[in-house]
C-alpha cells in the first residue's frame, strides 16, 4: 500500500514582491491612492483561493494560507500569524516588505501607526463587514481616508491573471446528502419567515453545496463550486453559477427548484 498525501504547490519567490509592488504603487498613484490592503481572500472568504483569487502570493511571492499585505507608496508589511513567520521572511523580499507578526502588531495596529493623513484603499469584495469596520476604526486612528474600490487594482497589473475556475458541478446523490434540495429549500424558507425576512444571500460555497446537493472542484483539496445564491421567503432561488461549469444532470437537478444566473446578474437579481 502507497500512502498519499495533500501536495501545495510553491511556485513563488520574493522576486516577486521586487517587481510587482512597484507596478501596484505606480496603479495606485495613477487613482488617486496612498496605498492599499491586499488580503489572502477571495470573495468568498475560503480557506482555499482559486488562482485567480490568489492575489497576496502574485504579489509578494507568500503562499501561506492566512496573511495580509499593506501597501503604501513609502511602505509596506506583510502581517502573518505564528504559523508563517519564518515561512513568510523567506518567501518575500525583505527589502521590500516587513514581516510582522499577528502576536505583536495586528493589520489594524501597523496601519493605524504608519498610515498618517492619506488614502487607503481595500477591495469591498475581498472583506467581512467586521473587517470593513475594523479597518474603518484603524484609518480613522491614523487620520486618513479608508476608499472603496469598484476594480482592484492589483488585477490591473496582473497580466497573466488566470480565468476564474470552471470546474464541473456534479450532483451529491441525495442517498449520501440525506435530504433533497426542496426539502433544504423549504425548511430555509420557515427559518426566514419565523424570523421576518424576506431573503437571504449566500456566498459559503460550503452553503451552497449543502442547500443545493452538489459538489465542485473550483478550489484545490476542497470539493466545492464556487457561486451564490439568492434565496428569496417566497418565489424561486436563483443559483447565481458560470452555467459552463453546470453539468447536464446538475443542471436538470437545481432546474427543478431555483433559476441559474451568470455571476455578471448577481447585483441586478439581488
Amino acid at each position: 500500500m502507497t500512502a498519499q498525501f495533500q501536495s501545495f504547490d510553491d511556485l513563488a519567490s520574493p522576486a516577486q514582491g521586487t517587481e510587482r509592488i512597484p507596478l501596484l504603487r505606480a496603479e495606485l498613484a495613477r487613482r488617486g491612492l496612498d496605498g492599499f490592503v491586499v488580503p489572502r481572500a477571495d470573495e468568498h472568504q475560503s480557506e482555499y483561493v482559486p488562482p485567480s483569487a490568489d492575489r497576496l502570493a502574485w504579489l509578494t511571492g507568500f503562499t501561506g494560507s492566512a496573511g495580509t499585505a499593506i501597501v503604501l507608496a513609502d511602505k509596506a508589511a506583510i502581517v502573518v500569524d505564528g504559523r508563517y513567520t519564518l515561512q513568510a521572511g523567506q518567501q518575500v523580499d525583505t527589502g521590500l516588505l516587513t514581516v510582522v507578526k499577528q502576536a505583536e502588531t495586528n493589520t489594524e495596529a501597523w496601519i493605524a501607526a504608519e498610515l498618517g493623513p492619506r488614502r487607503l484603499g481595500y477591495d469591498p469584495w475581498l472583506h467581512t463587514a467586521k473587517g470593513v469596520d475594523d479597518l474603518a476604526k484603524a484609518v480613522a486612528r491614523a487620520g486618513g481616508t479608508l476608499v472603496p474600490v469598484e476594480t482592484n487594482p492589483l488585477d490591473a497589473v496582473w497580466p497573466d491573471r488566470p480565468p476564474p475556475p470552471l470546474a464541473p458541478v456534479l450532483l451529491q446523490p441525495e442517498e449520501l446528502a440525506g435530504e433533497s434540495a426542496g426539502a433544504k429549500l423549504g425548511r430555509l424558507r420557515e427559518a426566514l419567515a419565523k424570523d421576518r425576512l424576506d431573503g437571504l444571500v449566500i456566498s459559503d460555497p460550503q452553503n451552497l453545496a449543502w442547500l443545493f446537493n452538489i459538489r465542485g472542484g473550483d478550489v484545490a483539496h476542497t470539493p466545492l463550486a464556487l457561486g451564490y445564491a439568492l434565496v428569496p421567503r417566497e418565489g424561486r432561488p436563483v443559483l447565481v453559477m458560470d452555467p459552463r461549469k453546470i453539468s447536464n444532470e446538475a443542471g436538470d437537478a437545481i432546474g427543478r427548484v431555483a433559476e441559474i444566473a451568470p455571476p455578471a446578474r448577481l447585483a441586478e437579481e439581488i
